[in-house]
Formats: C-alpha cells, structure tokens, sequence
C-alpha cells in the first residue's frame, strides 16, 4: 500500500479569499451638560443613575455645577455617579457633543466648536434664522428630541411630557379649589354622600388621555370633547370603561362647561390651538371654578387665556381661576428630568455602541427623524420651509 501524499489540486493551491465578520466599531462620547438657562427651566437632561450607566461604558460625561438643583440633584450625586462638575460654562460647551432640554440661545451656540453634535429641543416657532445660520456656520449636526420616533413609529419625549403635564393638570386644578387659593372649596375625591367634582376635558389625545386617568383615580365625574371619533374611542378603549364623551358641539360644551368645577383645555392645531371656548362661556361658568389651559404654549383654547408664569400662575376673570403656564412638566421638574433621562440615554449608548452619530442615523431610521442639521447642512424640510432656508435630503447625505 503507498504512502504517497494526496497532491494539492491547483485550485486548491491558489491564495483564498478569507471572509470577515463587519463589526460596527464601538466609541466612547464625551457629552457636555450644561446648565439650562432658559426662563424657569427646572429640568436636567441627564440624572445621576443615567450617568452611571453611561460612564460605566466607558463615556465620559461633564456636567455645570448645580445643572440638577432645581430637579433635587445636587452636584455630589453627579461626582459620584462619575462625572465631572465645572463651573466654566465655557469648557461645558465645549464637549464634542452638547446635551440640553430646552434649545441653546444665541449667545451659547458661539461657545459650541465647530462640527460638534447638539441634541436638544428645536421648538421652531421659538427660533429664529440666525439661529440656524450659527448652526451651518459652524457645521454643526444636530437632533432634535421631540422630532424622534420609536419602534412603533411614535415620539416618545412628546408622549412622556404630554402623559405628565396631563396628570399634572388635575393634580393642579385640585390645588386651586382649595379655600387657601381662592378656589370653591371643592376637594377632588368621591366622598360617601358628597356630589363628585365635575370636570371637562376638551381633546382627547396623550395629554387629555392622562388627565382623564388621574381625574377618575381620584374619584371626578369626567366628560370628555373632541371632534375625532377615532381618539375618543381610543381613550375608552386605554381606560377601560365607558364615560361620557362627545364630539366638539358648541351647545353640548357650553352645558357641560356650565356644570363643571375644572375646565381643562389641551387641543393643538397645526399653527396655533383653536378657540374652543369663548368669553361669553366662560362667563357663564360657576363662581370658583378652575380653567387649566394646556394649550397655552399654542396660543390657548379659550378665549380668555393669557400666559401666566410658575412664580404668578393664575388670574381670575370672570370670577373663574384661570391657570395658563407653559412648559407645566417643569413645576415636576424631578420627575420630568427623570423622563427624559430615560429617553436620551438609551440612545447615546446605542450612538456609542455604533461607532458614533453617523452610524447611529444609518441603522435607525427613528433616530434619523430628529435630524435637522448634518455637519452644517439642513436637513429639515419644515425648518427650511418656515425660514425659507436652503435644504437637502438627509438620504442623500446619509447613505
């Protein structure tokens, strides 16, 4: 029998092509958090528990001395959660990538380097065309929070301050009816042999939805308005049970809003909320009764609102108590700060896990809705619309 080798074949002895496997390169992010400086802005983007989880990773994170104060986190539950505390702004600002709730002002965009990434709140009818010309100028990407969309297509920073300002505003209204504010007297909960409060709701989407959960927890008699059927029967549908609803007719309104304790309004419009309840309503109110305007960020949806602040929160016209203050999340600022924490750092680590913001956008599409500025250039076609600035499609950008 031979020993003789098999010999190699000459396909065989040619040189083979070796395939790898394609990892997305991981990368530590340095995110700076400065202060927020904008009017009664109590919330912080980041708490101490968010810090853990990002340093613990490998991240480094910086954040301005008392940044969490008014949220109750103080500057030693930041350092000991592992990040760094500076009371240069300056130095805050000029971290690669800038996290803050409310959008940076004029004045602190000239801190932020050029090509650095920004995310935060847009709140276009708030900005103006020098604010997007800084941004290109220094060719900057930015995100927009409340313009990202989940798994299930829905703008989860949107849902979660609409699900808070809902509850809160019966939790407010509740406060307002005490004797000590001025109020009826009237306490929210269903008291054996005491007529429950009466309350009407007028919209019926995240924030009435949640209004609606607190006010029946707390034992209120509620009737909800809107003019989509579809929303209303959502709105039964997630509370379980059957309560009574109507689409926006002026005279049904008017009846119930004759009757009610609490008014809470939260309807939107594509420019500006819609008028739902006039001043000749709201003179027919009771005497006492409360008026939470939810929409007032939108202009309001009565007649009467006018923007009030957190230190002056009411007025009283037409003998009714009229509570009319933006940004209501921030008066539970802990809780807010909580929330959005949430929702950002789930996504810096991804943009970590990912390599960076480039990566990040091409593997998520939800991410990339938030998208309206990508190294200087517009990506925006509401932006570009409102301020008739020149724009490019983020697809062709980011392929």
């Amino acid at each position: 029998m031979s020993n003789a080798l098999t010999p190699f074949s000459k396909f065989q002895l040619l040189p083979q092509e070796e395939t790898l496997e394609i990892q997305r390169k991981k990368g530590s992010l340095f995110i700076g958090v400065p202060k927020e400086s904008c009017y009664q802005e109590k919330r912080v983007c980041l708490t101490p528990d968010a810090i853990t989880a990002l340093v613990s990773q490998g991240n480094r994170v910086m954040i301005e001395s008392n940044a969490g104060a008014a949220s109750n986190f103080t500057d030693s539950d930041y350092s000991e959660a592992g990040a760094t505390i500076t009371t240069d702004t300056k130095k805050v600002f000029s971290c690669p990538i800038i996290l803050k709730v409310e959008p940076p002002s004029v004045d602190e965009l000239k801190m932020i380097n050029p090509k650095s990434l920004l995310i935060s709140a847009l709140q276009i009818k708030t900005q103006s065309k020098q604010y997007f010309e800084t941004l290109s100028k220094k060719k900057i990407t930015a995100l927009a929070f409340e313009f990202i969309k989940d798994e299930e297509g829905t703008f989860p920073a949107v849902r979660v301050l609409s699900e808070i300002a809902g509850a809160a505003s019966v939790l407010i209204a509740g406060d307002l009816l005490a004797n000590t504010n001025k109020g009826n007297g009237l306490l929210l909960g269903n008291i054996c042999g005491v007529p429950p409060t009466e309350i009407v709701i007028i919209g019926a989407g995240t924030v009435g939805e949640n209004a609606a959960r607190a006010a029946i927890g707390l034992g209120a008699n509620i009737k909800v308005f809107d003019n989509s059927l579809e929303k209303l029967r959502s709105l039964q549908r997630n509370l379980g049970q059957t309560i009574y609803t109507s689409t926006l007719q002026p005279k049904n309104l008017f009846k119930a809003l004759k009757r009610c304790d609490i008014a809470i309004g939260c309807v939107r419009g594509k420019s500006r909320a819609p008028i739902l309840v006039t001043q000749e309503m709201v003179e027919q109110m009771k005497s006492g009764a409360v008026i939470i305007d939810v929409s007032i960020d939108m202009g309001g949806c009565f007649e009467t609102s006018n923007i009030t602040s957190h230190d002056k929160p009411t007025f009283i016209q037409h003998d009714v108590i009229h509570y009319c203050v933006p940004n209501i999340p921030s008066r539970y600022a802990r809780t807010a700060s909580n929330a959005i924490s949430n929702i950002f750092t789930p996504y810096l680590l991804k943009i970590a896990k990912d390599g960076g913001i480039e990566n990040a956008i091409r593997f998520d599409k939800g991410l990339k809705n938030g998208l309206y500025f990508y190294h200087g250039i517009l990506t925006s076609k509401s932006v570009s619309n409102w301020f008739d600035l020149p724009y490019s499609d983020p697809n062709l950008l980011i392929f």
